[in-house]
């Protein structure tokens, strides 16, 4: 028997909503972690690299390094620290926590937060479509499944898994393909310092110099982690609540879906993990040879950078990285998971008192 609680529908702009919330509660949790790492790692290692990956929790996204590097000295004044980008500014702390201590203390505790508003344009309407448009397909496929069903009991029971695998597949299929051109372009953009007035210009720069199909470089990569990672997201969150309400009075409590959420994402980025390490190489090139132009060449196909990484580090390259990968999408997973259901809630609640009061 379904939960009670689910009976009551939610308007798509609730869902909206509710999903808005979701997204901005994840990148204000996750922002300064993927802060804090990028600035470890570009003191020590990434100066060769003309983009980094900058992730806010929602999505990856490609950023350009694009006023050069910090001039090399043991000591650096405050000014000179904070005259940098934020992803070009000196060493000066050793290790996670003590970078922490000294961004918040040296250069403000918003800098954990750097790059965040740029990115959020693209990755809030995105989280929110993706989300909207799952819960829409869900309930087309099931009211779908339930009126051609000629079992009775169909009415009441709960709906299967794989409607929850095929919504999530599709909407993820639907978002990708919307967001894709967009963020090609704010990243184009970003290398060259265009004013957002510009879009138009850098729009007919990349159809020019690489046709209508180039605003989709990099689509198959994503397509290829995403589709699958939001196919098995769902199902198992779903099984993973249904199965932590057998041992608690609480059902779908806020512990309950943090968890159930943590678990799924857990199960989801392990399995697509090769998809990911694929993606990663990929967005790298395409930054470095295909937007920013500062190596020459064209950035390599999906299965060229699976053959080559597998001839240098076997099979296991292509699983490279899955600690990492677990400590960023686990917690954002969870966080996303567990807000969005709670807001969800609150309006159940607004939409049942509602409908008592039309009652009376």
């Amino acid at each position: 028997m379904q939960n009670n609680k689910q009976l009551v529908m939610l308007t798509p702009q609730q869902q909206m909503m509710s999903s808005g919330a979701g997204a901005l509660v994840v990148s204000l949790f996750m922002t300064p972690l993927d802060v804090v790492k990028i600035r470890l790692q570009t003191q020590e290692r990434l100066y060769s690299k003309k983009c980094f990956l900058y992730s806010n929790g929602l999505m990856d996204h490609i950023c350009p390094r694009t006023n050069g590097d910090p001039p090399v000295r043991a000591l650096h004044t405050q000014k000179e620290i904070c005259d940098c980008k934020w992803f070009n500014r000196p060493k000066y702390f050793s290790g996670t926590a003590d970078a922490f201590l000294k961004i918040s203390r040296t250069e403000g505790i918003s800098s954990l937060w750097s790059g965040l508003s740029p990115t959020l344009i693209l990755a809030v309407p995105t989280t929110i479509t993706y989300f909207t448009m799952y819960e829409q397909l869900k309930l087309g496929i099931d009211t779908q499944r339930r009126a051609m069903s000629d079992n009775p009991d169909i009415l009441t029971s709960e709906t299967p898994r794989w409607v929850s695998l095929t919504s999530g597949g599709l909407a993820r299929l639907v978002a990708v393909s919307i967001v894709s051109p967009l963020e090609l372009i704010r990243t184009k953009m970003q290398s060259k310092k265009m004013p957002w007035s510009d879009v138009h210009k850098c729009l007919k720069e990349l159809v020019k110099a690489q046709g209508v199909r180039g605003l989709w470089n990099g689509y198959t990569a994503t397509l290829l982690r995403d589709v699958p990672f939001s196919a098995l997201y769902w199902p198992l969150y779903e099984q993973c609540k249904s199965t932590m309400n057998l041992y608690t009075s609480n059902r779908d409590s806020f512990l309950v879906n943090f968890g159930s959420g943590a678990i799924a994402g857990s199960v989801a980025s392990t399995v697509t993990l090769p998809f990911d390490v694929i993606k990663t190489i990929k967005q790298i090139e395409m930054g470095e040879k295909d937007i920013m132009e500062v190596k020459p060449g064209r950035s390599r196909g999906n299965m060229v950078i699976a053959k080559e990484l597998i001839n240098e580090q076997g099979v296991k390259g292509l699983f490279s990285g899955l600690i990492p990968r677990l400590l960023k999408v686990a917690p954002a997973c969870a966080i996303m998971i567990s807000s969005y259901e709670f807001c969800k809630g609150f309006f159940r609640e607004q939409n049942s008192e509602r409908d008592r009061d039309r009652e009376l």
